[in-house]
């Protein structure tokens, strides 16, 4: 082990006795080395803590911070982010999976280009027959946004890296992250800060690879998993319209548009589903409102969904 690692990983985690050994164990299992760990406990009521404490003892890569009382998960990376020093600086959320080569991989590659980001493919770990999980397929968005590999790139050249969003897929200069934090007190909390690391960087790269698998938990707990709360589907929106605005603002009209498309086709139609028999009809009108400001933006027909919301 070098004494100067390359990589700061920030794993925050709130109550992930289940998962948080395992993400822990991915980290150890990583082909290459130089790397160190903050292990945001925030403010967790079961064993989550004493699992990263008990990381912590045993090598010296991981360290722990606790917070007194949970703040949320912006808030846990954003301590993470004021306790790192290295080069570069990735994550990894405490109930998800490193695979063995992502380090090598990402900070292999940035390294080599240059370039001040650098982001990778990433599937799902879903619930199977047996009680436990299984990963699935590279999804066809987050494909479009990493393969083929491409090195010091731009969102005017590929404007469907924008379709990446997600914080634990990236590796990124430590430099980046000098004026950005991800916003506290609100969930879905990758999307503007992945769209501001992309309108930033010099260039940044892509790689093929599969980096993380993303769990989805069997009591569907996630945050992810949570749509039908009005609240979340608001800062939902939010999240989403904020990344569109910080595409425009920086003038990157493709990767807006592709953004746009995306939404209508992955993000809105699982909405409406939830929407058509939602006992709220503010959802219905929140939604609606949101899908038109899409729609009058979007090139393709709309769907027949789609043309509900409209109407709503």
């Amino acid at each position: 082990m070098t004494s100067s690692p390359a990589l700061t990983v920030v794993v925050p985690g709130f109550d992930v006795e289940s998962y948080a050994r395992e993400a822990i164990d991915s980290l150890r299992a990583q082909t290459r080395h130089d790397w160190t760990a903050v292990l945001v406990d925030d403010g967790s009521t079961d064993a989550t803590g004493s699992i990263f404490e008990a990381a912590a003892e045993t090598d010296p890569r991981f360290h722990v911070v606790h917070h007194d009382l949970q703040r949320g998960l912006s808030a846990a990376r954003n301590t993470g982010l004021d306790l790192a020093t290295t080069p570069y600086i990735g994550f990894l959320d405490a109930d998800d999976v490193m695979m063995p080569r992502a380090v090598e991989r990402l900070v292999g590659t940035i390294e080599r280009t240059g370039s001040d980001l650098v982001a990778g493919a990433y599937v799902r770990l879903r619930p199977d027959a047996r009680g436990g999980y299984s990963p699935g397929d590279v999804q066809p968005w987050v494909a479009a946004a990493t393969s083929p590999a491409r090195d010091r790139t731009t969102l005017a050249e590929h404007p469907d890296a924008s379709g990446n969003i997600v914080a634990w897929s990236k590796v990124s200069r430590r430099e980046m992250w000098q004026n950005l934090r991800f916003p506290l007190g609100r969930t879905y909390e990758d999307q503007l800060a992945a769209q501001l690391l992309y309108t930033t960087a010099r260039s940044f790269d892509v790689i093929p690879d599969v980096v993380v698998q993303w769990r989805e938990r069997a009591e569907g707990t996630s945050i992810t998993q949570r749509k039908d709360g009005l609240p979340v589907l608001r800062d939902y929106i939010d999240a989403l319209a904020g990344g569109i605005a910080v595409l425009d603002a920086a003038g990157f009209a493709a990767a807006a548009a592709s953004r746009v498309r995306l939404i209508l086709t992955m993000d809105v139609p699982p909405l409406i589903e939830i929407a058509r028999a939602h006992p709220d009809p503010a959802y219905r009108r929140e939604l609606g409102a949101f899908v038109r400001s899409l729609h009058s933006r979007a090139v393709e027909p709309a769907s027949a969904a789609v043309e509900m919301a409209l109407r709503w």
